[in-house]
């Protein structure tokens, strides 16, 4: 079914931005779910779902993602867009990776942080962590430059970031 939703996917970008349009894919999953994220440099085309006739030759590709797909959206950005689509895998989400709407948000961030980089593609799993470590790092070093940037003291921040995660580790908060 991902390849399905990927091939789609691809196909909308050639058909309905151009030949030769670079693109990043990112394939995330939280155990129970794979998200796909396409994105594109074009933020005018937007996709959009069509009923076509039986004798069309086009417009089915968006219907196919909307069968096969448990969700799917649009991210609008200024200078591009992120189509996406999420398929649940069957699996329970393991303990060692409990979910939690705050690891989710995080997984996010990263994921977006790591395709704004223009990373061609990147498989975000338990299994492959060093990449998402990464991004990690480099989004937190640049919440430090954006702090800094605003008269912020990073070094603050970041202890009081420190001591609200230790807090809620501790009290079990989220």
């Amino acid at each position: 079914m991902a390849q399905i939703c990927i091939s789609e996917l691809v196909a909308n970008v050639i058909n309905h931005v151009g030949v030769g349009t670079p693109v990043a894919l990112v394939v995330s999953t939280d155990g129970a779910h794979i998200r796909i994220e396409l994105s594109d440099p074009d933020a005018r085309a937007m996709p959009t779902l069509l009923a076509p006739t039986s004798g069309a030759e086009s417009g089915r590709g968006l219907m196919i993602l909307d069968a096969v797909a448990d969700r799917w959206g649009v991210i609008s950005r200024a200078d591009s867009k992120v189509v996406w689509c999420e398929l649940a895998t069957g699996l329970e989400v393991s303990n060692d990776h409990p979910r939690d709407l705050r690891v989710a948000q995080a997984e996010m961030s990263i994921v977006r942080h790591g395709s704004a980089q223009n990373i061609e593609a990147q498989v975000v799993t338990p299994l492959s962590t060093a990449l998402a470590e990464k991004a990690a790092i480099d989004l937190i070093t640049d919440l430090l430059h954006w702090l800094h940037a605003h008269g912020c003291d990073p070094d603050k921040s970041l202890d009081r970031a420190q001591t609200r995660f230790e807090a809620q580790l501790l009290g079990g908060w989220k």
